[in-house]
């Protein structure tokens, strides 16, 4: 290494291989070349403890760094921000009079779910996910609400407003929860148990909602200690939450550990009940059960995955840019549909959403996605990848009905999704008009999307979407709850 950085130093462009060792030596020895007249080997040398000194600053770095982090996780600087009841909350503020009643927002007819619901409603055994026609039988005098996913993307979006005034580090895990890193916020706004009860303050004042905040030393424990803020719901009386709920490092492992295992992230009813089958019920039990055993019984991955957060074990950082992985929309009929010409109409309706909200995103897919839901619930899944990427709503629906067309739809469809993933950047019209590879269909599509962000979503549709004068057009969120 030394004597290719010598030989750049100092041999003349041109010159010979052996021309150049000559010269370089005789000149090293007249000391024009070599630091203070120093010989050839001694010029190697000091280029090496240069090489040295560099290599030891960069472990350097690399150690204060890592140290850094090592004392930041001994602090509970991860929140996570949980909105409570969102939907229903924010119905109940346009309706003030609906305060002391159980408030369902959903699916409204026979095959609806529950998306939320108050604490209200919960007394009554209500949950998310819920069938809505098992919640009405539990509850025959709460009111049912259809929902306004419009005016929930408007109060999300203020309360990320409230949160990005903290810190720039805030990662959207949906339209009502959100990770903080808030590490580098403490020289302005204090520990993180003051900031989480300043947001909490500001969300309440400024947004007149409930937000429930949990802080600790990893992300998965952050969001366990939001769910440990909030208020609970019993048969008599809801118990009021604390709204703020702080885990620090020396209490982590026995907090963890008191909580059931189905708390943690990735124990769903399968896995809880495999591990029930082990005699595993708690996290602390999970814990100190043998590694062997649980890989035996649920895989290397999941086993290990479990187990580090048994034992609050996550290297996850706050990630503030989560790329989408696909775009898609669905849509369940109130009754099932029996003929392709029927499922033709909403797939021609789903394609001009899918595709509107691919240019909105600036992306574009390879690969169209179809799922099926039949009356019985059998659902069935298909897939097509195109030869280039598009965002054009007539390529999607073209695809999409071939797709169909393979597909027995005589049983009865009870719903249809599609979804386009591979997702790539789209490139402009402006792009590629330069290129030389601007189409009418690219030209249109441009045209179509300035039309619909001046005049609104309804201004522009496919014709076969017009029905009694009135333009079908599937929103972000409409009837995602069933109809």
């Amino acid at each position: 290494m030394c004597r290719r950085f010598l030989r750049k130093a100092c041999c003349p462009s041109g010159t010979s291989s052996d021309e150049a060792t000559k010269e370089r030596g005789h000149r090293c020895r007249a000391g024009e070349c070599c630091p203070s007249g120093t010989s050839d080997d001694e010029g190697s040398a000091a280029t090496e403890n240069v090489i040295a000194e560099r290599e030891n600053r960069h472990v350097a770095q690399a150690a204060q760094a890592a140290m850094k982090r090592e004392n930041r996780r001994q602090l509970p600087t991860f929140l996570h921000v949980d909105m409570d009841a969102f939907f229903a909350s924010v119905e109940i503020l346009e309706r003030p009079e609906l305060a002391s009643q159980p408030v369902v927002v959903g699916g409204t007819g026979g095959r609806g779910v529950v998306a939320s619901c108050n604490y209200e409603a919960r007394r009554y055994g209500i949950r998310s996910a819920m069938p809505s026609v098992r919640a009405k039988a539990l509850c025959p005098h709460a009111i049912f609400l259809p929902g306004r996913y419009q005016d929930y993307e408007k109060f999300s979006g203020l309360m990320y407003e409230i949160l990005l005034s903290y810190t720039p580090l805030v990662e959207q895990v949906s339209i009502d929860e959100a990770f903080l890193d808030v590490a580098g916020a403490r020289s302005l706004f204090g520990e993180p148990r003051e900031i989480a009860w300043a947001i909490r303050r500001r969300i309440q004042e400024e947004l007149k909602l409930d937000a429930c905040v949990g802080a600790a030393t990893t992300k998965h424990l952050a969001k366990l200690a939001s769910e440990a803020a909030k208020p609970s719901a019993e048969r008599h009386a809801v118990a009021a939450g604390t709204g703020v709920f702080v885990v620090d490092a020396a209490d982590a492992i026995e907090f963890l550990h008191a909580l059931p295992v189905r708390a943690l992230w990735g124990v769903g009813r399968v896995t809880a009940e495999k591990l029930e089958r082990m005699g595993v019920t708690t996290v602390k039990q999970l814990a100190n059960a043998p590694l062997p055993a649980l890989v035996a019984t649920l895989g290397v991955r999941t086993a290990n995955h479990l187990r580090d957060l048994a034992w609050n074990r996550d290297e996850r950082e706050v990630e503030t840019v989560r790329e989408a992985k696909s775009i898609g929309h669905e849509q369940t009929f109130s009754h099932d549909l029996h003929e392709h010409g029927e499922l033709h109409e909403r797939m021609v309706r789903l394609a001009d959403a899918v595709a509107t909200r691919m240019r909105r995103s600036g992306k574009a897919g390879r690969t169209i996605n179809i799922k099926v839901r039949f009356g019985d619930f059998q659902t069935i899944t298909r897939a097509l990848t195109l030869p280039e990427a598009t965002a054009s709503a007539s390529v999607l629906a073209s695809a999409g009905k071939e797709i169909l067309n393979a597909v027995d739809v005589r049983p009865g469809v009870r719903l249809i999704g599609l979804s386009m993933s591979n997702l790539v950047e789209l490139i402009s019209l402006e792009q590629l008009s330069l290129e030389g590879r601007a189409d009418e269909e690219d030209k249109l599509d441009t045209t179509i999307d300035e039309i619909k962000k001046r005049y609104g979503p309804a201004s522009v549709v496919p014709a076969l979407l017009v029905k009694d004068g009135k333009a079908q057009v599937l929103r972000q969120g409409e009837r995602q709850w069933g109809p």
